[in-house]
């Protein structure tokens, strides 16, 4: 089976004077990505989690190896990403449906067919937030809505046009424990119905082994690959459900993703100074 993300030995420097004098964001990144795979990627802060995303999106090109989507080099931003951040960063002035429909208003071909077909996308709008919990919500604004819901309105934005491919940067990390939890599984159901490819990068060892099929450790900067760690059906079956996360096979997992970040975190030993001559 052809991948459908590739990195193949993949440095990137952010300009050619950090090129010249050899200096890195990320380091000879390699990885390979199935079709309808979920990866994440884990590691300090500072350890390049976010320019791989910039990367696997069109934003930056490599200095040097090649990045190949769905069968084709990277060239330039993609239009088969979809993102979420952090924040959701809804516009107040529109409401939740509106929100959502936001990136057919603007992203070729739907924004020619917006106007013909808004009745279209907005259906489909309104069953998308349905499927993640928001029915009934579709016409509020997002000051009428929880963190947690500003949040589910803005994995569906980007999801709205269809992507291939979701890019989730830390979508979870401001949430409170109980909402976060409720949003990997909606984020579950979401995958699992309809197919698509997700790199989550998050801080959250839990996160990553509950949504994960693989995830992937990176050393501080500059960032490298130091692990990678297949959750097998086997070990974890799917549909995965929250109780899995007290079960022991689980708390393993996590305990070893946590190993290789607590051996990045270990101080370097000092050599010795040497004793000068009286």
């Amino acid at each position: 089976m052809d991948a459908f993300v590739d990195f193949r030995n993949v440095w990137l420097a952010y300009n050619d004077e950090l090129l010249a004098q050899g200096q890195f964001a990320v380091e000879d990144l390699s990885l390979s990505m199935k079709p309808g795979e979920f990866v994440a990627i884990v590691g300090p802060s500072g350890c390049g989690k976010s320019t791989f995303m910039k990367l696997t999106t069109g934003l930056k090109m490599p200095s040097k190896g090649t990045v190949t989507i769905a069968g084709q080099p990277v060239t330039g931003p993609l239009k088969i990403t979809g993102m979420a951040f952090q924040a959701p960063s809804l516009l107040p002035w529109r409401t939740t449906v509106d929100n959502v429909l936001l990136p057919l208003e603007i992203v070729e071909p739907h924004r020619s067919n917006f106007k013909a077909k808004r009745a279209e996308y907005e259906a489909k709008a309104r069953a998308l937030l349905q499927s993640v919990g928001l029915g009934g919500y579709e016409d509020k604004f997002p000051w009428q809505l929880s963190g947690g819901m500003q949040q589910r309105a803005s994995i569906c934005r980007a999801l709205i046009h269809e992507p291939q491919l979701l890019l989730l940067d830390e979508p979870f990390g401001a949430l409170d424990a109980f909402t976060r939890e409720e949003l990997w599984c909606a984020l579950r159901d979401l995958q699992a119905e309809r197919g698509f490819n997700v790199i989550l990068v998050t801080h959250d060892l839990r996160e990553a082994a509950f949504l994960a099929d693989t995830v992937y450790v990176m050393s501080r900067s500059p960032g490298r690959i130091l692990a990678r760690r297949e959750i097998s059906a086997a070990e974890l079956p799917r549909p995965r459900d929250l109780e899995v996360t007290y079960e022991p096979g689980f708390t393993a997992i996590v305990h070893e993703l946590r190993a290789h970040i607590g051996a990045l975190r270990k101080p370097t030993a000092l050599a010795p100074h040497a004793e000068t001559a009286p």
